[in-house]
């Protein structure tokens, strides 16, 4: 395609359209583009919403010039944002949070004011040595070093299966945290330019009135209604939008409506935030599952329409803004090594969790482009800043995944450096020795089944549960696992000289615990070969996960390979054929009166 075609694209598209409407015809470009570039973005392993901004540019004024209008492309970037913002409040259940633990609560509470009063400092010290970072250029900047990205974080767990793993939960739990101080810092962000007490006072007493009507609906109404609607499925997105909208708009009429009944205060409060407190009062319902399974592709229609939208108001990129976009990124992820990882281990956790955690949380979160958004709106930073932001945001969203790789061995890297700064490494529990010292069982990994298997010796051999090993990374389960008096070291499945530190050539009988699925940088074969040749005289069980696998696991050396799926059948099967000869509920009966039913086990994993 020439120049010449390239300069009547946008006319030949404004006439084709014409019995369009211009909104629907702005949409649909907006989705065409998106759905191309995110295609090759995906094949390219290049993150979506790089893809997204990408097409904003494209067909924005200094694209292509499909889409011009700044009112429509406004209100399609509403939309996204109020839709966002909802879900967000979704995943916020405040209950669950308050009931955390220390190393939760304590560093929840103080990443973020850390990390930006920290990048404050450093911002605010380039302005007084010259850098030209005008008005509330450097407490953007600041935030923008504060947050991580949800999407981001949560896409890698879940590619690599460590949503439940103990850095996984703990990422997840700091990304909430981090929700909620933005919330906050959504509430005062119109008063920066008069940070006066009475605005301040004004705005979060709005939010007072309006979260309290949203707890009040959350437990004698809501719980009602999608009681109502509950087998309908496009009805459960219908009240949850309802809601979601209708507490914006109450929100946005406040002042008004408290004018009707005699009290005449100026105070309302912004759709956005209304959409957080409408998410967030569902979130505890048993029902807040179901809205966010039901809510999400719609969701992610409307976010698609913000990032494009956002990327169509990006200026042309000038070389001081390229340079302020390194020097986000790089404080971003210097940021979380200089400030979580010493939060993070002063508040609890070992030393590997706190490099682990922190080094996967080092990027640009999607909601400081959301901030830097409503910044300009506001009239607090010029273009330019938030097209560093969005530059800085894809800069540290393409090395994510490096970083994820590198977090797995940072501990290691850093050991040196973090042990000059008293950090102990984590303790190395052995269980070594002859007679009665050593395990005849070895659990290695500790994940669910492995949770169960505990149980089943506590509950039937319990002389033999004082005896058995666990070798397991996730050391907050530690504690807990040696509550129950059971040996328990550290170690990574995949490290041979691990499994040697652990002695395993005592034990009995050694038991995989965990699938391939799970595992990183070795399989349950591979485990095999090495268990063979450390311990030749103990039984070897392993875990294999398509059945073709057997075969090669006994070439190999093991003693018996399991799978979950004919381990559930045979245990399933019973239940069957009980319930087909009518005897369903005396089956049940029977084994609840032995303790064998799930509602009568305490596990240390749910």
């Amino acid at each position: 395609m020439n120049v010449a075609m390239l300069d009547t694209l946008p006319g030949i598209v404004a006439a084709g359209a014409a019995g369009v409407d211009p909104l629907v015809q702005d949409i649909g470009i907006c989705l065409v583009v998106a759905g191309v570039l995110s295609t090759l973005f995906e094949k390219a392993r290049i993150p979506t919403i790089a893809a997204l901004l990408l097409a904003g540019v494209a067909i924005g004024p200094i694209g292509l010039s499909l889409v011009t209008d700044k009112a429509r492309i406004e209100t399609i970037a509403h939309l996204g944002l109020t839709l966002l913002l909802f879900v967000i409040g979704l995943e916020v259940n405040v209950r669950s949070l308050l009931a955390s633990g220390r190393t939760i609560l304590l560093t929840g509470a103080l990443q973020v004011p850390f990390t930006v009063g920290v990048a404050f400092f450093a911002f605010f010290a380039l302005k007084s040595a010259g850098v030209d970072l005008p008005g509330y250029v450097p407490l953007y900047l600041a935030l923008a070093c504060g947050f991580s990205s949800t999407l981001l974080v949560v896409k890698q767990l879940q590619s690599r299966y460590q949503l439940d793993s103990a850095s996984g939960r703990l990422c997840i739990a700091m990304l909430i945290f981090q929700d909620i101080w933005a919330i906050l810092i959504l509430a005062v962000q119109p008063n920066f330019a008069a940070p006066k007490v009475g605005p301040v006072v004004a705005t979060f007493g709005g939010i007072a009135v309006v979260t309290i009507a949203a707890v009040a609906c959350a437990r004698w109404v809501l719980p009602v209604a999608f009681r109502f609607v509950a087998k309908v499925p496009e009805l459960v997105v219908s009240l949850a939008l309802g809601w979601c909208f209708g507490l914006g708009l109450f929100g946005a009429h406040l002042g008004r409506l408290l004018h009707l009944i005699g009290v005449d205060v100026e105070v309302s409060v912004s759709l956005e935030m209304a959409a957080l407190i409408a998410g967030a009062s569902v979130a505890s319902l048993p029902y807040s599952h179901e809205v966010v399974t039901k809510v999400t592709n719609l969701r992610d229609f409307f976010v698609t329409l913000f990032f494009v939208a956002l990327g169509m108001g990006i200026p042309l990129p000038h070389r001081e803004a390229i340079v302020i976009a390194v020097l986000v990124a790089a404080a971003s992820i210097a940021l979380r090594l200089v400030v979580f990882v010493p939060l993070l281990y002063v508040a609890g956790a070992d030393r590997r969790l706190a490099t682990t955690t922190a080094t996967r949380l080092a990027q640009v979160s999607e909601f400081c482009l959301v901030i830097v958004y409503l910044g300009q709106n506001l009239g607090h930073i010029p273009p330019d800043t938030v097209a560093a932001v969005i530059f800085a945001f894809v800069l540290t969203a393409l090395v994510t995944p490096a970083l994820f790789t590198f977090s797995e061995h940072a501990e290691d890297r850093l050991g040196p450096l973090l042990s000059l700064l008293r950090m102990q490494p984590p303790p190395r529990h052995t269980l070594a020795g002859d007679g009665d010292d050593h395990p005849r069982v070895v659990l290695l990994g500790f994940h669910r089944l492995a949770s169960s298997l505990l149980h089943d010796l506590e509950a039937r051999h319990p002389a033999l549960a004082k005896r058995v090993l666990v070798v397991d990374f996730n050391v907050a389960l530690h504690d807990a696992i040696r509550a129950r008096g059971v040996h328990v070291v550290y170690g990574d499945l995949a490290n041979t000289d691990t499994l040697k530190h652990a002695h395993l050539e005592h034990a009995e009988i050694i038991v995989s615990t965990v699938p391939d699925d799970l595992l990183k940088r070795t399989s349950n074969l591979a485990l095999t070969k090495v268990l063979r040749k450390l311990a030749p005289k103990a039984k070897i069980v392993v875990n294999a996960v398509r059945l073709s696998q057997a075969s090669d696991m006994y070439e190999s050396g093991a003693d018996y390979v399991f799978s979950w799926r004919t381990e559930t059948s045979h245990g399933l099967l019973p239940a069957l054929e009980a319930m087909l000869d009518d005897a369903g509920d005396a089956f049940v009966e029977e084994r609840r009166r032995r303790g064998l039913d799930v509602v009568d086990r305490n596990e240390l994993l749910d």
